[in-house]
């Protein structure tokens, strides 16, 4: 991630895009809270200039990033860490240190066109490698309460524990049948994120009839009382896509797909992600007009993605060639979501 000494660093911005010529490392404090993060940096694999030689390097090149991120969230924002399987492994305890917590792992199988004549059968011994990996992330939410913080599902018992109340009139102040101790306060495998009316309802029902408080029953802050959308705010997002599991089938892009340099024989960016991959990320965890970060922006495929989806991108890219053909991804992509709006 070190810059050459005499490298310019510029910030193109527009109304749909922000994009940092630079090592995102400075730009962090400048950009906003993100909704979701799209993490596409070190391999471990030497794959570009910057990248460490093997899994041993990612711990503390992931660290400072990590951390800024870990700054800059919401309780709300979501996480794709893409990398090799053992590259991810490596990271996880980091990021499970830093207040994430893990969600589930997309494996993309890339097929055996993906090996086509790079395996010597007589040779190799381990199974051929198709697969890459992302992985997903969420904040891991602690509340505050007057003896010290608790996990979410913890503090809302606690909540009401301290109401002096029996459990049960929890049911009667959400207006439920049991859905209130069933769902809502149980401390098993049966508990549910509850709606936020229904936590703004039992903080009313315990500020009406449990014991007398200056702290008031349910608050984020231990000063104002929960509201309902300060609630639901907290939450992840989830827009979900029936059909679609966590392992994705595609091969790597070719050909066309593919940027290549003014002499159409390589490839400028050995593992230039698919759009579509992208888009599915972007539209599981945000709604149009948030924020998505692509802090390692090589060709900015998931900030192109953003665009397209009527999000806003702040991306980062230190290497000029890379950065140069992102800005003309960012703006072409720009262009067609203006052509789109005129003929919607």
């Amino acid at each position: 991630m070190k810059l050459q000494k005499t490298r310019k660093v510029r910030t193109h911005k527009s109304s749909t895009y922000c994009l940092y010529g630079g090592n995102v490392i400075d730009a962090y404090d400048s950009w906003g809270r993100p909704d979701a993060i799209i993490s596409d940096g070190a391999y471990g694999v030497r794959g570009f200039p910057g990248d460490t030689v093997d899994e041993s390097g990612l711990v503390e090149w992931y660290r400072p990033h990590i951390e800024a991120w870990s700054k800059a969230a919401k309780y709300s924002t979501s996480l794709w860490f893409w990398n090799t399987e053992v590259g991810w492994a490596t990271v996880h305890p980091v990021l499970i240190a830093n207040g994430w917590e893990y969600v589930e792992t997309i494996v993309w199988d890339k097929g055996l066109a993906h090996i086509a004549g790079n395996v010597n059968g007589r040779t190799i011994r381990q199974m051929p490698v198709v697969s890459e990996v992302s992985v997903l992330y969420r904040r891991k939410i602690v509340l505050s309460t007057e003896d010290g913080s608790l996990p979410v599902k913890q503090w809302l018992r606690h909540e009401w524990q301290r109401s002096g109340l029996p459990l049960y009139k929890a049911n009667v102040a959400c207006g439920v049948k049991n859905a209130a101790t069933r769902k809502y306060l149980t401390q098993d495998w049966l508990w549910y994120w509850p709606p936020g009316s229904a936590v703004e309802d039992m903080a009313r029902y315990c500020m009406a009839y449990g014991k007398r408080t200056d702290r008031p029953y349910f608050s984020l802050d231990g000063v104002n009382e929960i509201s309902a959308s300060a609630w639901d705010d907290m939450r992840a997002k989830w827009n979900h896509r029936n059909g679609l599991t966590n392992v994705w089938t595609r091969p790597p892009l070719a050909n066309s797909e593919r940027l290549k340099r003014e002499n159409h024989s390589k490839s400028v960016h050995f593992n230039q992600k698919p759009l579509e991959f992208m888009e599915r990320q972007i539209l599981a965890t945000t709604d149009a007009g948030d924020i998505v970060w692509e802090p390692f922006g090589g060709l900015c495929s998931a900030s192109v993605a953003a665009i397209q989806t009527g999000r806003y991108p702040f991306a980062a890219e230190c290497i000029e060639e890379f950065e140069r053909l992102a800005l003309e991804r960012l703006d072409d992509a720009t262009t067609r979501r203006g052509d789109m709006e005129d003929a919607g």
